[in-house]
């Protein structure tokens, strides 16, 4: 029979144990952070991140490190990450692919809802249409008339399955009721090495990737995804100047953590991306790129949980009117 000492013995012990993770939110962090991007080096949401990672660093006091874990069009790293530790030392920065991910795979190795705690979202970064220099049509008119002159002729990249770059280049296939060959990569990284060398010819990328190139004359831009064009490109027409209507497409980040991390930590880590989203550096560098930081409102968990849900809901229909198969 236990005795009641026996039994506040066990009660204590039993608190101590639930009390523990708090105790140690409180000294989070004491150790380097882990933000896994789902994408090679060099791509937009690596860009993104490493702003990001720079300025949390600051104000964590501990160095956020980025780490690259590319493949299967993001679906590799996240579910890296959904199986980690939940300790809040290693976390996620992943695109729209989130969302976009269970109506393009038959078997994921994760549940983005359940699988994942939000932390907020990051930006809202739009696409350009681009291809190799020497292309030959010169305005989005000739890009549309060409490729659908020559079809499967013309050699799309992008960074696999369920990448904003195949996405895009999904709904511009479909806008033009026709196929082009798709070349996927592990990231748009290294899509955009070849095509700046000429061995691919076009591809639909994020600014944050491409602004740089189109703004050097390295590569043409024939269009911005943005329903107006944006400031840091002011000369690439939007989709609807060209005469395709309705095309509209915003690559949204958000941060995630595994599921199961404290509160507490989770808090913590909005409060340093919301700072980090502040900071003047990573404002005027987004800026140069053609994008902005969200708002602190929607760099919330609350925020990027409605954004995640919606938009699955939203890719799931769109992906099965594509005609588009779960691999």
């Amino acid at each position: 029979m236990k005795t009641v000492s026996t039994i506040l013995a066990a009660a204590l012990v039993a608190g101590t144990a639930l009390a523990a993770p708090s105790v140690m939110a409180q000294d989070y962090p004491t150790q380097p952070i882990t933000i896994v991007v789902p994408f090679s080096a060099g791509g937009p949401t690596d860009t993104v991140t490493r702003l990001v990672a720079a300025a949390m660093s600051e104000d964590l006091g501990q160095q956020v490190v980025v780490q690259n874990v590319g493949g299967a069009g993001g679906t590799l790293g996240a579910g890296q990450v959904a199986a980690a530790t939940n300790d809040g030392y290693t976390l996620l920065l992943h695109h729209i692919g989130m969302s976009t991910a269970p109506a393009l795979y038959a078997s994921l190795p994760y549940d983005p809802i359940t699988d994942f705690e939000p932390i907020g979202l990051v930006t809202e970064v739009p696409m350009t249409i681009v291809a190799r220099k020497d292309f030959e049509p010169e305005t989005l008119e000739d890009l549309i008339a060409h490729v659908k002159e020559n079809g499967e002729n013309v050699t799309y990249a992008n960074a696999g399955i369920g990448a904003a770059s195949q996405l895009c280049g999904l709904l511009f296939m479909d806008a033009l009721d026709t196929r082009m060959t798709e070349v996927p990569y592990q990231g748009t990284g290294p899509a955009m090495t070849d095509l700046l060398g000429g061995q691919i010819d076009m591809m639909c990328d994020q600014t944050t990737n491409t602004t740089s190139q189109i703004q050097a004359g390295e590569i043409k831009a024939y269009a911005v995804t943005t329903p107006e064009r944006i400031d840091v490109l002011p000369d690439v027409p939007t989709m609807a100047e060209g005469g395709i209507e309705d095309f509209e497409l915003a690559i949204w980040h958000g941060l995630y953590a595994p599921a199961g991390t404290d509160p507490a930590i989770v808090e913590r880590l909005t409060q340093s991306l919301q700072v980090a989203l502040a900071n003047e550096t990573v404002a005027t560098s987004f800026a140069d790129l053609g994008t902005a930081p969200v708002t602190a409102e929607e760099a919330t968990p609350d925020a990027l949980a409605q954004r995640l849900e919606e938009q699955i809901a939203l890719w799931g229909e769109v992906i099965a009117a594509a005609g588009v198969a779960a691999q």
